[in-house]
């Protein structure tokens, strides 16, 4: 019994030292928080700048809550392990960052550590903005520390056990933080260099487009971009991985950021839409521009679209005469005064063609489904025209006829399999309200 009692009094021993090495380890100082912070050392061309970079990086799109005030967190990021809720990044001095110093605001985004030590979640996507530079970095600080201060105090973020011990990002932040800005490749051109910079850094596009392990962390090599998930939604590949009929040109790359629009790939919806209302479409053109060579560089080279896209387009609309299937009659009777390229009324908006849409051609039918389901209530720009939601009107094996028709006659491609039971699950998940779904067999 003695050497059990002795046994047992090491082990504990063992683990108390093991604790101790891996707080003194992980420990990170609290910066001393600043009473009020000088702005006139700003300049307006500073904080101008500033407010383009907040856009690349989509500062508001996360940071700020459905009918909340700009920049006050409180947006719920719902993730396997519990519930992360972005922070108020006004510089409100009690509820946001108005007493965090620019050293602590650079910690922040280089290393993932706030002001007052507590290592932050990768759900922030630091991993990126470290790649910023510092003069950029500075110029971002400039523009947020000078926006209405708004006090709101956000919920707190809710993980599950050991999730919720935040020191154990150091162990995430080994194997997937590489801190320091980015540098430029010499042997690409200057406008490359500044996509890839803004692509790869505050734009962090590849937190949403490339896929990611066991343990969230981005996959990179070949993986790097080449399609992942965001909010529920699938992530397209934006390197030559993609499964499109079509090539992304430089001009559709570009129009595509500018509008949420691309008549050869479809509309920007789900948590695509506001990347473009709030942020890239706010961009000066030089920049949209350099963004499009360096993700176009990930593309061969077609000169053919144009005729290629008429012939889907000329193909799909035969396909809808005479209506001998559900989905068929389904389409004509619902989507066809929308998105037919050559019969029905001119709507409000932009046309789609489906047989070019990006969503079809996916092996994974989340997006469609979706997009049926809630339709496009909110537009990256109001002139593309707002698509209605299906949600009431069709049932469950109405909409996995109507979908599997598009993709089979429209789009050439094997039918989803088991799609009926995908959309009676995405319904569940996605149903705003308690309202009764449609009668009929499969809802």
């Amino acid at each position: 019994m003695h050497k059990i009692k002795k046994i047992a009094g090491l082990g504990a021993l063992a683990v108390a030292i093991i604790v101790a090495v891996g707080a003194i380890a992980t420990w990170q100082p609290e910066m001393v928080q600043i009473d009020r912070l000088d702005t006139h050392t700003f300049s307006q061309a500073q904080i101008e700048k500033g407010e383009r970079l907040a856009a690349v990086g989509d500062c508001a799109v996360c940071h700020t809550r459905p009918g909340g005030e700009r920049n006050t967190g409180g947006l719920a990021m719902e993730i396997p392990f519990g519930t992360i809720y972005t922070s108020n990044i006004t510089p409100d001095l009690e509820t946001g960052i108005g007493g965090w110093s620019y050293p602590a605001f650079e910690r922040a985004m280089r290393h993932g550590v706030d002001r007052q030590g507590n290592y932050l979640y990768p759900a922030f996507p630091y991993t990126a903005f470290t790649r910023t530079s510092d003069e950029d970095l500075k110029a971002l600080y400039a523009y947020l520390m000078t926006q209405p201060a708004v006090h709101y105090q956000p919920p707190k973020t809710s993980l599950h056990f050991p999730f919720n011990i935040r020191q154990g990002i150091v162990t995430w932040n080994w194997l997937y933080l590489t801190p320091g800005a980015m540098q430029p490749d010499a042997s690409q051109s200057k406008e490359w260099n500044r996509g890839a910079y803004l692509t790869e850094g505050l734009g962090h596009c590849s937190a949403c487009h490339s896929p990611r392990n066991f343990l969230f962390g981005e996959q990179g090599g070949s993986k790097h971009l080449s399609g992942g998930v965001a909010e529920g939604w699938t992530a397209p590949a934006l390197t030559a991985n993609a499964q499109l009929p079509l090539a992304w040109s430089q001009q559709d790359l570009l129009t595509f950021m500018q509008t949420g629009y691309s008549a050869n790939h479809g509309v920007a919806a789900g948590p695509m839409a506001p990347v473009i209302e709030e942020g890239l479409s706010q961009l000066p053109p030089e920049d949209l521009q350099a963004i499009a060579t360096y993700l176009r560089s990930f593309h061969p080279q077609d000169e053919s679209l144009p005729g290629k896209a008429a012939e889907i387009n000329r193909l799909a609309e035969q396909t809808v005469e005479p209506l001998t299937s559900q989905g068929s009659r389904i389409f004509s009777g619902a989507c066809m005064a929308c998105h037919s390229q050559e019969k029905g009324a001119q709507m409000q908006g932009v046309r789609p063609s489906l047989a070019l849409n990006s969503n079809l051609y996916s092996s994974s039918p989340d997006n469609a489904i979706r997009v049926v389901l809630s339709g496009i209530q909110q537009p990256a720009k109001g002139e593309l025209g707002y698509m209605p939601a299906f949600r009431y009107n069709l049932n469950d094996e109405q909409i996995a006829a109507l979908l599997n028709y598009l993709r089979q006659d429209f789009t050439k491609q094997k039918p989803w399999p088991d799609l009926q039971q995908r959309v009676t699950e995405l319904r569940a998940e996605t149903d705003p309200s308690p309202q009764p779904s449609p009668t009929g067999r499969g809802s």
